[in-house]
């Protein structure tokens, strides 16, 4: 999801992915081999692969996954037929969805997004239909407030684009995707707590959508998710927050 409700919503998206960790593995595992593969094996010189790296982190994976993973990438054993593709298309209420994928076999993933899509209530869109409502960005939501005037000094010396004090004593930073491991790097190594960071695609406004709309967006979601060549799946749907608590 987009928008402002991206960090208030993440701990409901974080515990759905949990329930499903087989499939982010298999995802992330997919990431690591293709980064690898595309800017070798060192994590500290390929940023593409260190913010795989910390999501594989993040998801609790073992460090000896994540190596041989790598290793499969950076030896050409793996990953060597997987082309990303990008998809477009209208989720119900007009809600624009971009979908990032990897994939051997585009015929297929192109007919299983085109079914989930179809079944609830969405349209596949041709290239470009909605890439240009979007653009990317670094995020990172930061354990304090600006009330420590330190993590506002990082922040703004590091290249911060935007610097959001959020409900709950949070802190969003908002930079150029180039600089997101740099900045994480730099607020770990002075002791802040960051307690997600990722390169989202956003929109500059969203669509409000009710109950009714935002439990059909999710279950269109979802199921593009589930799909195996699928990594990322963006909206700028704006969900009723009571969806997920239903």
């Amino acid at each position: 999801m987009a928008g402002h409700s991206k960090w208030a919503n993440i701990k409901h998206r974080k515990a759905r992915q949990d329930a499903k960790r087989g499939a982010v593995f298999t995802k992330i595992i997919r990431e690591l081999t293709v980064a690898a593969k595309d800017g070798g094996p060192i994590v500290e010189d390929n940023p593409r692969l260190r913010l795989a790296y910390d999501k594989a982190l993040s998801a609790n994976m073992t460090k000896d996954t994540i190596n041989r993973a790598i290793q499969r990438g950076a030896g050409g054993q793996e990953g060597q037929n997987l082309e990303e593709v990008i998809y477009e298309g209208y989720a119900p209420g007009g809600v624009a969805v971009f979908i990032k994928t990897l994939t051997d076999n585009k015929n297929r993933t192109v007919s299983e997004i085109r079914h989930a899509f179809t079944k609830y209530g969405g349209n596949l869109g041709t290239s470009g239909s909605v890439a240009y409502l979007f653009e990317a960005k670094g995020k990172l939501l930061i354990d304090s407030d600006l009330s420590d005037e330190k993590l506002y000094d990082i922040a703004a010396e590091n290249g911060a684009n935007d610097i959001n004090e959020l409900d709950g004593s949070k802190t969003e930073i908002v930079c150029e995707p180039k600089d997101l491991s740099s900045m994480k790097e730099k607020l770990e190594s002075d002791n802040f707590i960051v307690e997600a960071s990722e390169i989202v695609m956003e929109t500059e406004t969203n669509i409000p959508l009710d109950f009714e709309q935002s439990e059909k967006n999710m279950k269109l979601t979802d199921a593009i998710e589930d799909l195996d060549d699928v990594q990322e799946v963006f909206t700028n749907a704006d969900l009723d927050e009571s969806v997920f608590k239903s």
